[in-house]
């Protein structure tokens, strides 16, 4: 199994329907498959349901279909990481990309493990792509 870091704006796409939904659940199916081994640091918790609440408080989603998604959410296994063990580097991107500390965090951990990052962030990925070839922008999955 391949190690790959998404984000949440990625995971949302699993479970409600916004652009780049399609290439959001192709990722799914390949986890659900056995072909990546999913990780994250370990605020994305908090992440999602921060996006489902304010999805539910828009009322963009009804509060029984906001509760399945944390629900499905939480079915899913991750190997998180700590948001401390990743700070430093974390910062230091932040600083040289000019991006925030909370985006590195993604970041960082996709550099420590050598893997991929799939962001649902366009505009972090144009930022950092040129210098960093293993972040991939969610509507350039294939």
């Amino acid at each position: 199994m391949t190690p790959l870091v998404i984000d949440s704006g990625v995971i949302v796409k699993w479970f409600i329907l916004e652009p780049y939904a399609t290439e959001a659940r192709s990722i799914r199916k390949a986890y659900w498959a056995g072909q990546f081994i999913l990780l994250a640091p370990e605020f994305i918790n908090a992440e999602i349901g921060n996006i489902v609440w304010k999805k539910y408080r828009r009322q963009e989603l009804s509060a029984d279909d906001a509760q399945d998604v944390i629900d499905e959410f939480r079915a899913l296994t991750f190997r998180l990481t700590s948001t401390a063990d990743l700070l430093e580097d974390a910062y230091n991107l932040a600083v040289k990309y000019q991006r925030t500390v909370y985006d590195m965090l993604y970041v960082a951990l996709s550099l420590r493990e050598q893997c991929s990052f799939v962001t649902a962030d366009e505009k972090l990925a144009n930022a950092i792509t040129p210098a960093l070839s293993n972040v991939i922008w969610l509507g350039n999955w294939t």
